[in-house]
This record gives structure tokens, sequence and C-alpha cells, in this order.
């Protein structure tokens, strides 16, 4: 490991930054100084990554640990940061887990995911980083095959997101698409309807139908629609889309988290193939 005590140390440049969501986004998204990279933190989502193919670029370690690393590439720079280096990265002057940076994937094209899917999920508006790390963590391990996420929503690489997701954001695949609200003929959700995906809106709203009575033939193919915590989809989304569904809440309870909402959505689409 190479010892880092000076926190101006340009080789530090990809870790700073961390804890400023807005600015770390911009830094990372088209355009930015870091668009050709994403960040992986601690031993878990580190290893899932490498094991994912992802090629991985440096890593920041507290000087002081003494618990072993994930298998590394040989070309992997490992810097071992001391107090004042530790403390301009992560706000405090030791470091529980590893912080690696990779560089990030090609885009994939949204059409040649969804000709190689049966069940995809597509957000709207879903910009928390911790909601999304949820949800992505469901998609994964509740049968999702893709996920697209509209121009609104964060990014599904961005640190917290991926964090959250305990890495499992690596075993699904995503593509990012342009406005959901954009109903042209290229957009979005007729791109949907022209391959076949009957589109499932979720949405609390008490006039939708009942999530657990959906039943569907098993081969057909669907995309699960879901919104931001709060404002959940627009309007126009929710009509354009061919059936709204909601899960029947009790004791007064309007809504519960929208990854909580997503995991029973993922559930039930397939138990209603069966």
């Amino acid at each position: 490991m190479i010892p880092v005590d000076d926190p101006a140390d340009p080789r530090l440049d990809v870790f700073m930054g961390l804890r400023d969501h807005q600015l770390r986004q911009a830094r990372e998204r088209p355009g930015g100084d870091m668009a050709g990279s994403f960040i992986g933190e601690g031993d878990v989502v580190i290893a899932r990554a490498l094991a994912a193919g992802h090629q991985l670029e440096s890593v920041l370690v507290d000087a002081n640990r003494t618990k072993g690393l994930p298998e590394l590439p040989a070309h992997a720079t490992v810097l071992a940061g001391g107090a004042k280096v530790l403390q301009a990265v992560a706000g405090r002057k030791e470091l529980r887990d590893p912080i690696a940076c990779f560089i990030r994937p090609p885009s994939n094209d949204p059409v040649d995911l969804l000709r190689r899917a049966k069940t995809v999920l597509v957000t709207e508006g879903v910009n928390n980083p911790t909601n999304m790390g949820v949800i992505l963590r469901c998609a994964a391990g509740l049968g999702v095959d893709a996920v697209l996420v509209d121009a609104s929503s964060c990014d599904p690489l961005y640190r917290r997101a991926v964090r959250v997701s305990m890495g499992e954001v690596f075993a699904i695949p995503h593509a990012r698409i342009g406005s959901l609200g954009d109903l042209s003929e290229s957009g979005g959700l007729a791109m949907l309807a022209q391959l076949g995906f009957l589109r499932l809106a979720l949405t609390p709203s008490t006039t939708a139908d009942d999530l657990g009575d959906l039943q569907l033939d098993r081969d057909q193919k669907c995309a699960v629609v879901i919104g931001a915590e709060g404002p959940g989809l627009s309007d126009d989304v929710l009509a354009a889309c061919d059936r709204r569904l909601r899960i029947v809440m009790h004791a007064g309870v309007d809504s519960i988290n929208v990854g909580t909402a997503a995991a029973i959505a993922f559930f039930a689409v397939g138990n209603a193939r069966r």
C-alpha cells in the first residue's frame, strides 16, 4: 500500500466530495470530470464489482487498517490514507470500509435490454440514492431482468445507491432513457408497448386495482413503473400505462416506502404468472 498524508495529493481527486450528493453526481454525469468513473464502497461491494467484471483503478483505505482486502487485480493502486486525508475525504479521521474507484462501463442500449427481458423496472423521478439502492437490490433478488431509469432519476451507479444495494446493482443491467412523460412514439412508454410489455403503474390511489388480484399469462412481458416517494408517478404517465395498481393499506396508513412497495410489486408479478 502507498502511504498518502497530503489531502492535496492528485491521486485523491477521485475520492473528494463524496459527502456532497449533488456535487458528486454532477462530477460523474456526462460532461463532468469523473464521467468515466464510479465509486464502490465496502468489501462486499468491491468484491461484487470485480466479480461482475468492472475494472478497478484505485482504492483508498485507512492506513491503520489491519483487516485484509478483497482480492484485487495487480494493477490497482492502493492508497493508505493518514488522518488528514481521511478527514478531508470522509469527514472523520478513520475509515472503516475501503473506497474504490472503478471505470464506468459503456451505457446499455435500452432496446437491446428490453428485447432480452421479460420483467423490467421503469423509474420516474426516483432521485433518492438510498431508495434507488433498495429498489435495485430488490429487483435483482426478485426476478427483474432489466432497469430503465428516466432522465429525472438518480444514477444507479452513484456511490450511495451502489452501497445500499450491497453491490447487487452489478447483477442487473440498467439503461438511461429520456423523460417518461414524453408520450411520443419514440418515448419510453411507447417503446415498451411496441416491444410487447404490459405497463403496470404503481400508485397508492384508492381508485387503482388491487395488486393482489393481478393475473398474468406465464409469458406476458411486464414493466413495473414506479415514481418517487411522495409525488409518485406523474398524471400523464399514470394515464398512459395499461393498468394502475395499488397495494391495499390498513390502519389508516396511506402508503409505504417506495423500495418496499417495489419489492411487493416484483413479487406480485412473479406470483401472478404462476
